[in-house]
């Protein structure tokens, strides 16, 4: 076996997922000066930009024991907190409308402006694209905020999962597949061309999985070649998901399909966490990857079943969109201190 991948330091083990709330540079400041939170996820961004069309790319909120919805779609925290029986979401987004690059401009910028008024936390820059273009963002990130990454305060997750992807299915379902992003990644971290580059921990973003079959293509990858891997974010949206108004129309654009997040996403969230976890510690090549934990957690409850699970880390997503970052403010107090 290699030398194993630098960890990742998150104290406390709370932060939030790559989602819309998480999208612009007052959205991270927001998320960085909250004393709650251990790490800031940045939504997913690609070296471009994602094509976003606002009148396509929507997001509801809904009850998931009954019919009611958002009122309205892409409702702020303000406007979905009248509504707190609504703890899952449904969305047909993409990926960030921001290119790379302007992540790794904010957050460089909160780090000098902010790091004064207290410690430095870690930023998990989330990026997507072609095994290539990962490749690039990865050179791209060790370059532009070397002396964070040396300092342990940057990592990489890639986002091998989003279902709203049309003709793109997402990659994290095939070995094949995950095998290319691993061994591209590997190219860049031996780069002859720039040995003057800091070791990036990285990580992948997995869907949910539902069958036996697709945990074995994950964890066979990585036993083929993501050995360098630091961490799993499990899990993103589960898609084909369809939520309809009273009338039965769809609620969100076009057909309405769309995936699904929050409360009814948990009990999967939980079992994938649990499953993945499990076969990682069977294999001594793999155990020193980090889980974390994504999927309908909103209270103290829910983060402690899903460290219960086995996450090392837990992430927020839907009710950072219901609650607003008070969210993990509610989920510390709660906890009194029992991280």
């Amino acid at each position: 076996m290699s030398e194993l991948p630098p960890p990742i330091k998150i104290n406390p083990p709370l932060i939030n997922s790559a989602n819309p709330w998480a999208s612009g540079d007052v959205d991270l400041e927001r998320l960085y000066l909250c004393p709650s939170t251990g790490a800031v996820t940045t939504r997913t961004a690609t070296l471009d930009g994602f094509n976003h069309d606002d009148a396509i790319h929507r997001y509801t909120f809904f009850d998931p024991s009954s019919p009611e919805t958002s009122k309205s779609t892409n409702p702020t925290p303000q406007e979905a907190s009248k509504a707190p029986a609504q703890k899952a979401s449904l969305n047909t987004l993409g990926y960030s409308p921001y290119a790379l690059i302007q992540y790794m401009q904010w957050i460089y910028k909160i780090y000098t402006t902010c790091s004064g008024t207290q410690p430095i936390k870690p930023f998990i820059i989330s990026v997507t694209g072609t095994p290539t273009e990962v490749s690039e963002c990865y050179t791209c990130i060790a370059d532009y905020l070397s002396e964070y990454i040396t300092a342990g305060h940057i990592y990489m997750e890639i986002n091998l999962s989003c279902p709203n992807i049309p003709n793109k299915p997402p990659p994290a379902y095939s070995k094949d597949a995950l095998v290319e992003y691993f061994r591209r990644l590997r190219f860049a971290m031996r780069d002859k061309l720039r040995p003057d580059l800091p070791r990036l921990p990285f990580g992948i973003k997995t869907p949910p999985y539902t069958h036996s079959s697709e945990y074995n293509e994950l964890i066979s990858a990585l036993e083929e070649e993501g050995d360098q891997v630091s961490f799993i974010t499990c899990t993103n949206t589960l898609g084909s998901c369809l939520v309809l108004s009273p009338e039965g129309d769809p609620v969100l654009p076009g057909n309405g399909i769309g995936g699904m997040a929050g409360a009814a996403l948990h009990p999967l969230a939980l079992g994938n966490v649990a499953t993945i976890r499990r076969m990682l510690d069977e294999r001594p090549s793999l155990k020193h990857i980090t889980v974390i934990g994504i999927g309908g957690v909103e209270d103290e409850k829910g983060y402690k079943r899903m460290r219960a699970a086995g996450a090392g880390v837990v992430g927020v997503g839907t009710a950072l969109g219901v609650k607003g970052v008070e969210v993990f403010e509610e989920i510390e107090k709660g906890l009194k201190g029992g991280w």
